[in-house]
């Protein structure tokens, strides 16, 4: 699929309301980072993969969003590829690289689906496979595992994060990230109804408890590095939507041939994390 086939098809799914403007997000994210975010997601990939290095690692980025993953990655050593669907999450990953590594040859960017067979298979193999966050964004989230994790070198590591399967509540949001993405009408109703529950009152409850209600905010960049109001943003309107139990997860990539190494799981409408090790002796190894 060509860059600009890529193009076009992004731009269709955003304005028939099939798809989340998730590169225009992060471009607005993309502002604000400061030294400290990159600690923090640093910090948090050190935490999950169990390492304090990447060094002599290859690093394929899945779906890159900003970018700020990759900058990580690189912090740690690695030599890093970093690819995203949306043509403008590719734009704000080259950015960070430009803002915050200018000239750095060990990491390379493209744009691409991880749905197009033709183009992951020619993507080589790494030590370390991640995406966090974006394979249930691509509406075959399936299929997205089954073409991501023969990129992983045997005996690598695949480090995801999967929404979780909360029943009815997740079967409610996708409905209203649906209309979140169906129009301006959609995006501000949708807005409108969730952001005093989201902002305006916890906000109030600080002050009721003599709390810094900044402080909230404030400090949200140390998960992951996000910000507050970027990572809601990305929650409220993020389409299409998918999610899966624990289980299902771990036992579809057992039967893969990997071999889980930590998880960090959550009971709400939000993302469970898991990294794998790609068995050596794997019938299905390249």
């Amino acid at each position: 699929m060509s860059s600009q086939t890529v193009k076009s098809q992004h731009s269709d799914e955003i304005r028939q309301g099939g798809r989340f403007d998730f590169g225009a997000n992060w471009h607005r994210f993309l502002a604000g980072v400061t030294e400290a975010h990159i600690q923090n997601a640093v910090g948090s990939m050190q935490e999950m993969l169990d390492t304090d290095t990447l060094e002599g690692c290859d690093f394929l980025d899945v779906g890159s969003g900003s970018g700020l993953s990759s900058l990580a990655a690189r912090r740690m050593g690695a030599r890093v590829h970093s690819f995203d669907y949306d043509p403008v999450s590719v734009a704000s990953t080259r950015n960070m690289r430009e803002k915050f590594a200018p000239g750095d040859a060990n990491w390379t960017i493209s744009e691409g689906s991880i749905l197009d067979e033709t183009f992951v298979a020619a993507l080589p193999q790494a030590d370390v496979v991640y995406s966090w966050g974006v394979l249930h964004h691509t509406g075959q989230m399936y299929r997205a595992f089954d073409l991501v994790y023969p990129r992983v070198k045997p005996g690598g590591r695949l480090f995801i994060a999967i929404y979780h399967d909360t029943g009815s509540s997740a079967r409610r949001w996708r409905k209203v990230k649906k209309f979140y993405c169906s129009g301006p009408f959609g995006r501000w109703t949708v807005m409108a109804l969730f952001a005093p529950r989201e902002f305006i009152l916890p906000f109030l409850r600080d002050l009721m408890k003599l709390q810094n209600p900044l402080r909230r905010y404030k400090e949200f960049h140390q998960k992951r590095g996000m910000t507050r109001f970027h990572d809601w943003i990305d929650w409220i309107g993020g389409y299409p939507y998918e999610f899966a139990k624990p289980e299902q997860i771990f036992n579809h990539f057992k039967n893969c041939g990997f071999d889980l190494l930590n998880m960090k799981l959550t009971k709400h409408n939000a993302c469970n994390q898991f990294v794998f090790r790609r068995r050596r002796s794997d019938p299905h190894t390249i």
